[in-house]
């Protein structure tokens, strides 16, 4: 299991997860601000001008994942992880990366006033034998005091809530420690999907509004949009198992089977196996059968009916080139075979 501990900077979560591990038997401290420092020794200069932040590094948040499945293999126990994450993908990200191991995650919330955040922040002497690295730490800290605030809807609507304001480190550790003694923090709600081990055939089935606008899911356990869908069982017909997804995943039953649009060959790109992705044509859906639509709250948390452009910054690019050639099949009533979200044959 994992203790994450998320808050604005200097909001005391690295000092409040020190004094947790002392409160919690078996539990080991893992910082992966850690990992970041190590790939700017790793990744080359011009990769890294490509970010402003070392979370936008997706190979970050894959070592995140990694490295805390290898740490708690390797000692058991608990993980306490200090680690502030205000984009609400990035998250997804991460949680579902660790759900999909079947790695709980309990997230906490460490609040504090803004005026004590920026206290706190003026305070702070990280780099006391070099003022201007000091300087620039505290200017980042407070730059992300507005993206703090802006993301506290969905974290707070996430996490178990404790605000550190009259707090010390060690009052609030107290308190997290309580909460996930009693349950008070419970286990995030994030789908626990298995990584695959080899190739896998996965159905998606793309649904219209009277608008003909294409209906788009937000799924919480990955980044980005989706269509619905999922991976076909073992056994199981791909356009039936694009019906079940349907079903399962927001509550409309399919009457007639979906007609094929496209057919996508995705490569293998590690630690990605790829396969087969299809996609079904499931028709419209009338204002009264979309008014049923129901999500399931711990996989899915938004939808929406978008046009082909506003799907463009919505869904990641290979996602967003199955979506355009589907729909061209379908003002064609063709099926495309594509290999990497590109037209072959």
């Amino acid at each position: 299991m994992i203790v994450w501990i998320n808050g604005a900077f200097s909001a005391g979560k690295t000092s409040a997860a020190r004094e947790l591990i002392d409160l919690i038997p078996n539990s080991t401290f893992y910082d992966p601000e850690r990992i970041g420092g190590e790939l700017r020794n790793l990744l080359p200069q011009k990769r890294l001008a490509e970010v402003t932040d070392y979370q936008d590094l997706p190979i970050w948040r894959r070592l995140v994942v990694d490295t805390a499945a290898a740490l708690l293999a390797e000692v058991g126990g608990m993980l306490v992880v200090p680690m502030t994450l205000l984009r609400q993908e990035y998250r997804d990200e991460i949680f579902g990366g660790l759900a999909a191991r079947r790695i709980a995650v309990c997230h906490v919330l460490l609040s504090a006033d803004e005026t004590i955040l920026r206290g706190r922040i003026a305070a702070r002497e990280e780099l006391v034998d070099d003022p201007e690295g000091s300087e620039r730490v505290r200017q980042w800290a407070y730059e992300h005091i507005e993206p703090y605030r802006a993301a506290l809807s969905w974290l707070a609507a996430d996490a178990h809530v404790i605000d550190t304001s009259a707090l010390t480190p060690a009052q609030t550790a107290v308190q997290i420690a309580d909460a996930v003694r009693t349950g008070a923090a419970g286990s995030c709600e994030i789908v626990q999907t298995p990584e695959p081990t080899a190739e896998t055939v996965a159905a998606g089935v793309l649904l219209f509004d009277e608008a003909d606008r294409v209906l788009l899911v937000d799924p919480t356990y990955k980044p980005g949009w989706e269509f619905p869908g999922g991976v076909v069982e073992s056994g199981e017909a791909p356009a039936r198992a694009g019906m079940r997804e349907v079903r399962e995943e927001i509550g409309i039953e399919l009457v007639d089977v979906p007609r094929l649009l496209v057919v996508d060959w995705e490569p293998p790109r590690p630690p990605a196996f790829g396969g087969l992705r299809l996609i079904f044509d499931g028709g419209t859906l009338d204002s009264a059968a979309a008014g049923r639509l129901v999500l399931p709250g711990s996989e899915l948390r938004g939808w929406r009916f978008v046009t082909e452009e506003e799907a463009a910054g919505l869904l990641p690019p290979n996602r967003y080139e199955r979506l355009r050639w589907a729909l061209r099949a379908r003002e064609r009533s063709a099926v495309l075979n594509l290999e990497a979200g590109v037209p072959v044959g």
